[in-house]
């Protein structure tokens, strides 16, 4: 989280502003662009497109030699070197172009994978106990916070929920259980923020504390309903094949 804060906070920041939908598109763009700009001036182009000319006439002449297969394999085995010639000086791109991509997919799935909880909302949190568990839990939360139902619950099973209703504002929850005290920060905000929902515990009875954010969906193409990494799969694999088009990329 620290890493993208201090890199990419300041840059990216302006993009929350935005419809979900508008900011992965932008940056969907953006990242194609990178992509396939350190792609052309990172390898050489005139030997990339006579590696690509080969290839289609390797195909044509297996589409030729139907009849003759030894002949076909033959020409088969001449592709398939061309290709991993092709793609073994595409890596050098790559290479390039990979840890900045890293980093601005986290920031995006850090940012775009959950709605926010919106102030006087229900929400729930919930901890995941190991199985077998037992005793009791008791979730303590600060003003501004209500829990609907008891604060203590008895652990039946491995999982124990809570709906809470908050005013807007930044909170910190804490959980008593076997005389340790947990805690998980949650954002109550009508911007398009949140924190992330699932806090880890290794090497303890209580496996995760989550806040349940529901998944953020930005398209609903005939009842298949997407999210942030989809929505950004589909349009740079458009981006792409238009900048490459645009920019003459072999």
């Amino acid at each position: 989280m620290m890493v993208f804060d201090n890199l990419l906070n300041p840059i990216f920041n302006p993009l929350l502003n935005l419809p979900t939908l508008v900011a992965v598109i932008l940056l969907s763009f953006l990242i194609s662009l990178i992509i396939t700009v350190v792609y052309k001036y990172t390898t050489d182009q005139n030997l990339m497109k006579q590696l690509k000319g080969e290839m289609k006439e390797f195909q044509k002449e297996i589409k030729e030699l139907k009849k003759e297969p030894e002949k076909a394999m033959q020409v088969q085995k001449k592709t398939m070197q061309t290709n991993m010639k092709y793609m073994m000086l595409s890596m050098k791109s790559t290479l390039y172009s990979i840890l900045p991509i890293i980093l601005i997919f986290g920031w995006m799935n850090v940012n775009f994978a959950y709605d926010p909880i919106l102030p006087g909302q229900d929400f729930t949190t919930t901890v995941v106990f190991e199985e077998n568990a037992g005793g009791t839990i008791e979730l303590s939360v600060p003003k501004g916070i209500t829990i609907n139902g008891d604060s203590k619950k008895e652990i039946k099973d491995s999982t124990i929920k809570w709906i809470l209703n908050a005013d807007e504002g930044e909170y910190l929850l804490e959980y008593l259980f076997d005389g340790k005290k947990y805690n998980k920060e949650v954002l109550i905000t009508e911007e398009n923020k949140y924190k992330e929902p699932i806090k880890m515990i290794k090497g303890d009875v209580i496996r995760s504390i989550e806040i349940d954010n529901k998944p953020k969906k930005l398209l609903n193409l005939f009842g298949w309903k997407v999210g942030w990494l989809g929505t950004y799969i589909m349009f740079s694999i458009l981006f792409s094949i238009l900048i490459r088009k645009i920019i003459k990329v072999y």
